[in-house]
């Protein structure tokens, strides 16, 4: 069951990156919705990734 949910992902995030070349090359209107969509999700990924990675940091550990 976690096979199909990772390819099913992984089908939206090739899907959304050929959008996103698509848009750039004047694609149809829905097709830049899919890009900026794509790119917003993308910009959340790496907000949270950055939070969570600052949190982990700020642990009060010195690594000695």
């Amino acid at each position: 069951m976690i096979i199909v949910l990772l390819v099913g992902v992984l089908t939206l995030v090739m899907g959304g990156c050929a959008c996103v070349v698509w848009a750039e090359l004047g694609g149809p209107r829905w097709a830049r919705g899919v890009a900026k969509a794509t790119l917003l999700a993308g910009e959340l990924v790496r907000s949270a990734s950055r939070k969570q990675r600052r949190g982990l940091n700020s642990g009060g550990d010195d690594g000695d």
